[in-house]
């Protein structure tokens, strides 16, 4: 029976998904986990049948999405960051973004704040194997350098890793840390002045203060004031670009 027009792709393009598909079969049957050597390209080619430029070509999408990383002169590995490619996906949307109406970085804000929010009960279900004292440090060190009137972005992001970890859950934590990259990159182009590096410190620690008291309201409002200063820079509609051609 014909192929409807939707289904329909070219042999290449087949080939190459299969041939995709292909590799990530071989890492999984094989147990490769991640940081694990993959097989040379000579035994790739010969074990996949294929010939050497389909298979570099399936190796350099896989790569786009941190599935292989090819090290040059080394090898091939299973790749170590799950979500660089979707890191790199968001970073990319987010700028174009920034140069629109803001609404794709209003979704990526939301989903965000919506994971974070709904994290508070199991941070405080978890809060005997919080690491107070890290917490404290990095709050300490934000609040230190915010009297310099100095960001401490790696503080800040120190903090959320401690607050987090204790979860079990590396997924979540990636999830939170690319969604924090982003923002740190985007955040320089947004309208309107970033918040004050001395209300940033005051919002952590209104959040330790909570965690440690396990005060799961005041733990909530102090998530929500954590967000807040992002959420009235992104609810500022963005002055128009100039779009004319060669940047004119």
């Amino acid at each position: 029976m014909e192929r409807s027009v939707g289904e329909r792709v070219s042999g290449a393009r087949a080939n190459q998904r299969a041939l995709r598909e292909a590799v990530k079969g071989l890492i999984v049957a094989r147990g490769l986990g991640p940081g694990a050597s993959l097989p040379t390209e000579s035994e790739l080619m010969k074990e996949l049948g294929v010939s050497r430029h389909p298979l570099r070509e399936a190796m350099k999408a896989l790569e786009a999405v941190g599935i292989v990383d090819i090290r040059h002169g080394y090898g091939t590995y299973v790749g170590a960051g799950p979500l660089s490619g979707l890191e790199a996906g968001l970073a990319f949307h987010g700028a174009l973004s920034v140069r629109g109406d803001y609404t794709d970085i209003r979704n990526l804000f939301e989903v965000r704040e919506v994971l974070e929010a709904g994290l508070v009960s199991r941070v405080l279900a978890a809060r005997d194997r919080l690491d107070l004292a890290a917490l404290t440090d990095a709050v300490t060190a934000m609040e230190e350098a915010a009297q310099r009137g100095d960001p401490a972005p790696d503080q800040d992001w120190r903090f959320h890793e401690a607050l987090y970890r204790p979860l079990g859950n590396e997924l979540i934590l990636d999830l939170i840390q690319v969604f924090w990259r982003v923002f740190a990159e985007l955040d320089p182009a947004l309208t309107g002045p970033a918040a004050a590096p001395e209300t940033i410190a005051r919002r952590h620690r209104a959040i330790l203060d909570a965690v440690r008291a396990g005060d799961e309201p005041a733990l909530r409002l102090a998530t929500d004031e954590h967000f807040r200063g992002i959420r009235e820079r992104l609810a500022v509609q963005p002055a128009a670009v100039d779009r004319a051609p060669n940047g004119g």
